[in-house]
Parts: structure tokens; C-alpha cells; sequence
């Protein structure tokens, strides 16, 4: 059997091709090319916020493994390859065809403490492909009690262990004298405000004990929400539940082939995902629940749920401010950073070369 190599000189008719012809085939193998890459192996993505931080810095580039929980398929096939769902407020997708959620089998599921790519999920008003682009650090997986204890997480009543990296709020009071400007640069530590001989500062964990040792530091406390206090912003936004950033729960994440009672507590924890990521409609009629117009007890989920949080603690809108994030918002697990660029930095420092070609953990 004779093979002809892809980029053959001449047509089926055996007249050479032209350049033009060339250069459109060259095009098309490396856009097919790209997008199967792009969409089944690996994607690269930016990092644009500091809610990772210092796990992850602003101007981190990163290539995401698709491969690692299974390809997810294009909800909105139609859209313009290698563009943003939104390019100057015009949309690059048109929703008129929507397919149902499929994956391609993967490695694994999600992992706690995986850095996990995903899509917003309380932006029910796109499709689900098309919303915004989040990077979190995975903390509950699908059937976990989830608790935030003086902000440290406990998973099935048990410490979840914290990044190296992760870092807090703490309000940190001197002897008087000035806190060394290149000490703070070197440790990581960010200044959020300062008055007299007290500091407002994000510490990363790993520079803690350190920190503390100073000769001028005379106390580090962290700046944590108290114990009942609510937070009309935190999940599920009902006083019912009296949690903030730092004291939440306990939370039992939604599994698939989990069923639950239906009462006034239980729906106000749920409801989000019974009814935005699986697509009933829940009613209440003379104390009944109806789902879809039916009286129920008792709710199965379809899904899997996870719960996503940034590193940065006090520096990041996720889970806690809108709930779980169901699989079908998964789109890969981030892998490595092959570049990283400093915006404040001149051009000859501004690549921060020690984060290069760096393994995420």
C-alpha cells in the first residue's frame, strides 16, 4: 500500500500544487491540529487575579491537562477556535445549537487538593462552555463534609491539609520600628494597610514562623471573621445558616446517586444545584416541595459536585461565595507553569525565571 505524505507537492491529478494551495493546506493541518490538541490534550490559560496567591501569581501561564479527568465536549460547537467566549462585548459562540454534557474517560476524578480549571457556576445566563474561566484549589470532593473552622477546612472532620503556599490575612503589631520594605519582597508578604506600630498583612504559611521570629514583631493575629457572625454574601445566602469566610458549615457535597431529604433546610442548601445545574424547576404549595410540578420528599442528585477555593483565603471569591461547582463546569487540572511574567518589573527582570518549566502543587 503506497501512503502519500500529507504535504505531497502535487494534486490527486499529478500537476504540482501551488503556493497558495500549499500555504491553505499548511493552515488547515495546523488549526485541525491545534484543536485537537487544545481541545482533548492541553490548553494554556493565564493567571489574571491573585486568588491563588502565592501558589500562583498574576502573570502565571499555565498548560491545563484536559486528558487528566477525561475531555470535556463543546457545549456550543459553533464558536471562532481560539478566541474568548466575549471579544470587545461581541460573542464568539452562537448558542442555537447546545449539546448535551459528555466527557471523554479520564484519569482520575477531581482530587483534594488538585488546582482545578473551571467554568463560573453562577453565570446561568451563558452557556456553560462560554463563562468565565476559574482556577481554584479543589477542597471537598462529591459525598465530603465540608467545615471551615477559624478558616482552617476540615474534610470529614478531619484537617485538610493546606498548600505550602496558601496565605491569610493577619493583623501584625510591631515595637514601632518600620517593617524592612526588601524583608517583606523577599518573604512574599503583601502590605493591605498600616497605621502607627500595626500592620494589615497577607502572609503566605510558609513564611509564617519566620516572620514571627523577628525582633521588632511583637504579635501576629489572624484576621478572621467571628464564630456566628453572618455573612449575607457567603453561600447560601440565608440567615438561616449563620457562616462567613472563615466559619462555615458543616456542608455535605452532592454526589451523584446521593439522595436527600426535601425540607426548608435542605432546599436552601440545595436548590442552586437542583434546579441551575440540573434543570428542575422547584416550587412549594401549601407546605409541599413540588420538583417539576410533582410533590417530592426525598431529591437524587444526577451529578457531581466539588468545592473550589483559592489559596489567597481573604483574597478570593469561590465556593464560599456561590456554592458548589457541579463536573460538568470541570475542564482540566493545571499542570505546569511554563512562563511567568512580572507586570512590575522592567523588560530585562521581567520574566521571573524560577517559576519557568514549574510543576503545580
Amino acid at each position: 500500500m503506497n501512503l502519500k505524505h500529507i504535504f505531497s507537492k502535487k494534486t490527486k491529478s499529478g500537476k504540482p500544487k501551488s503556493k497558495t494551495r500549499e500555504w491553505v493546506d499548511a493552515i488547515v493541518f495546523a488549526v485541525v491540529a491545534a484543536t485537537i490538541i487544545r481541545g482533548l490534550l492541553f490548553s494554556a490559560y493565564a493567571i489574571p487575579s491573585g486568588s491563588m496567591e502565592g501558589s500562583l501569581l498574576t502573570g502565571d501561564y499555565l498548560f491545563v491537562s484536559k486528558f487528566s479527568y477525561g475531555a470535556r465536549m463543546p457545549f456550543t460547537p459553533i464558536s471562532i477556535p481560539f478566541t474568548e467566549p466575549e471579544v470587545f462585548g461581541m460573542k464568539t459562540y452562537w448558542s442555537g445549537v447546545k449539546l448535551p454534557y459528555m466527557r471523554l474517560p479520564g484519569l482520575s476524578s477531581p482530587k483534594k487538593g488538585d488546582v482545578v480549571v473551571f467554568n463560573k457556576p453562577e453565570e446561568i445566563d451563558r452557556p456553560i462552555d462560554a463563562r468565565t474561566t476559574l482556577i481554584k484549589r479543589c477542597q471537598a470532593a462529591p459525598g465530603d463534609k465540608l467545615q471551615i473552622i477559624a478558616s482552617h477546612v476540615y474534610i470529614n472532620g478531619q484537617p485538610a491539609p493546606e498548600a505550602p503556599r496558601q496565605q491569610l490575612d493577619y493583623i501584625v503589631t510591631t515595637d514601632g520600628t518600620e517593617l524592612n520594605t526588601k524583608m517583606l519582597e523577599d518573604l512574599h508578604i503583601e502590605i493591605l494597610g498600616q497605621s502607627e506600630n500595626q500592620y494589615q498583612l497577607m502572609i503566605p504559611n510558609e513564611h509564617l514562623a519566620e516572620f514571627k521570629g523577628f525582633s521588632n514583631i511583637k504579635s501576629v493575629i489572624p484576621n478572621l471573621a467571628v464564630p456566628g457572625q453572618y455573612d449575607n454574601t457567603v453561600f447560601p445566602h440565608n440567615n438561616k445558616f449563620k457562616w462567613n469566610v472563615d466559619n462555615f458549615g458543616p456542608l455535605v457535597m452532592p454526589k451523584r446517586g446521593m439522595t436527600i431529604l426535601l425540607n426548608d433546610s435542605t432546599l436552601t442548601l440545595y436548590r442552586t444545584a437542583i434546579e441551575n445545574y440540573e434543570g428542575n424547576k422547584v416550587t412549594t404549595e401549601d407546605q409541599n416541595i413540588l420538583v417539576n410540578g410533582k410533590k417530592a420528599d426525598t431529591y437524587t442528585f444526577k451529578m457531581d459536585y466539588y468545592w473550589m477555593m483559592g489559596d489567597n483565603r481573604h483574597n478570593s471569591l469561590d465556593s464560599r461565595f456561590w456554592g458548589y461547582v457541579p463536573e460538568d463546569h470541570v475542564i482540566g487540572k493545571a499542570m505546569i507553569t511554563w512562563l511567568s511574567l512580572d507586570s512590575t518589573k522592567t523588560f530585562i527582570n521581567k520574566i521571573r525565571w524560577d517559576r519557568v518549566l514549574r510543576g503545580i502543587k
